[in-house]
């Protein structure tokens, strides 16, 4: 995270701002040096001495302070559907997320970050239907109008084919005020993709359809990029930007923010993706590559029961092959994670999830072919390295007392 920190910061003289701003600039307001948790907390503004909820949702939230010229850095706003099909599980993950928090990235406790508005439905102040008294879907509208730029759009859950049935929906979010009917999901990724300045679609769910995109579904579930096509690009050039995991890994989805966020001010590069469109730095590194218990593996020792500390591959575990950085980042704050606490990967955080990797407690077919030749020369490697391991064990000879000199030193006098 440090590193990512001063990357950005040392290429921001070079980098233009997505939005038209022509310098860097670093945030006004301060942040405590402890701050609250999520929703329904209060924080307050020094330089406005007024409190104001965590939850920003408003423009009367982020007016510029008392004295602000016409120069007051734009606001990007972050606008979340969470009403594809799933579990809300990616919007829970983010709230455990410490490199960055979310907490940082909503108050601008981080140098250069521009000032952000986040419409998320898990923690916003507003959560009113369209005819509500806080009407937080107002602002999806705002978007759709034109009215509210730069934002950034995050995706959450697989997006249903609509067009598969006569009548009824499969998922929504919120009603059409012109008719009253309920507007799917697709229908706001029809209006608001080509307003977006970014796309980020969270979890495995959005990025690749996930858990409702298996094999007999009948909703024709997709992900973001399968829906807008893999080529789409946002008025911006930016690509979709892809963080599967089932959940996503908390750090993972918040760094993504954050780099998103200092790219669209203009203090940062384009992001690097994979052909998955997958932040490189995050899943370039399979979790086999990252994993505490590959030594076992390579000496051909194998857990044959949970509660083991030796490599999982023939419980179930699909780590050589995926590509993730849980084992290397943890989970939460840098502990937990799959293989981390005893558990086998099941490949969440790949397209092919999950019908290519079930039934998820078998070992996987090409680990039969490795595991044997893995066998074979780790045992002989065992005996070599426990030979080699018994000879550095022990002290060397001519470390005992006495008068005379037994380390082969000869004096020259």
């Amino acid at each position: 995270m440090a590193h990512l920190c001063r990357e950005l910061l040392l290429r921001a003289s070079r980098v233009q701002p997505l939005y038209g701003r022509q310098r860097l600039c670093f945030p006004t307001r301060t942040v405590g040096s402890r701050t609250p948790r999520l929703a329904g907390l209060l924080t307050e503004r020094p330089a406005q001495r007024r409190w104001t909820p965590l939850s920003v949702s408003t423009t009367e939230r982020i007016e510029p302070d008392a004295g602000g010229s016409a120069d007051e850095e734009p606001v990007v706003h972050i606008l979340w559907i969470n009403a594809g099909l799933s579990c809300d599980g990616d919007s829970i993950a983010l709230t455990a997320a410490t490199q960055p928090s979310i907490e940082e990235i909503v108050l601008g406790g981080l140098p250069g970050l521009p000032k952000v508005a986040v419409h998320w439905p898990l923690i916003d102040f507003e959560s009113g239907p369209h005819q509500g008294a806080d009407n937080f879907i107002e602002w999806f509208f705002k978007a759709d109008r034109g009215e509210l730029e730069p934002f950034v759009l995050v995706v959450e859950g697989s997006i249903p084919n609509e067009a598969l049935k006569e009548e009824g929906y499969w998922c929504g979010f919120g009603n059409n005020p012109a008719t009253g009917q309920p507007m799917t999901t697709s229908e706001w990724l029809d209006r608001l993709a080509p307003k977006a300045t970014a796309i980020l679609a969270a979890g495995t769910c959005a990025t690749y359809g996930g858990i409702h995109a298996m094999a007999g579904n009948p909703t024709g579930a997709m992900g973001v990029a399968d829906y807008l096509g893999w080529e789409w690009r946002s008025k911006a050039g930016l690509p979709i930007v892809n963080v599967p995991g089932c959940p996503v890994q908390p750090d993972n989805l918040s760094e993504t923010i954050l780099y998103l966020l200092y790219q669209v001010a203009g203090a940062a590069p384009t992001i690097p993706l994979d052909e998955m469109l997958r932040p490189t730095w995050l899943f370039g590194m399979t979790v086999h590559e990252g994993c505490d218990r590959a030594g076992y593996y390579e000496q051909g020792d194998f857990a044959v029961e949970y509660g083991s500390p030796k490599c999982l591959v023939k419980l179930g575990c699909w780590g050589p092959v995926v590509k993730c950085n849980v084992p290397k980042r943890g989970w939460i704050n840098g502990v937990g994670g799959c293989p981390n606490v005893g558990g086998i990967c099941i490949a969440c955080t790949m397209p092919g999830f999950p019908d290519k990797f079930m039934p998820f407690m078998d070992e996987p077919p090409g680990s039969t072919v490795s595991t044997a030749a893995s066998t074979a020369y780790g045992t002989l490697i065992r005996k070599l390295r426990g030979v080699t391991a018994r000879t550095v064990d022990k002290e060397p000879e001519w470390r005992t007392p006495g008068r005379e000199i037994k380390t082969g030193y000869r004096p020259t006098w």
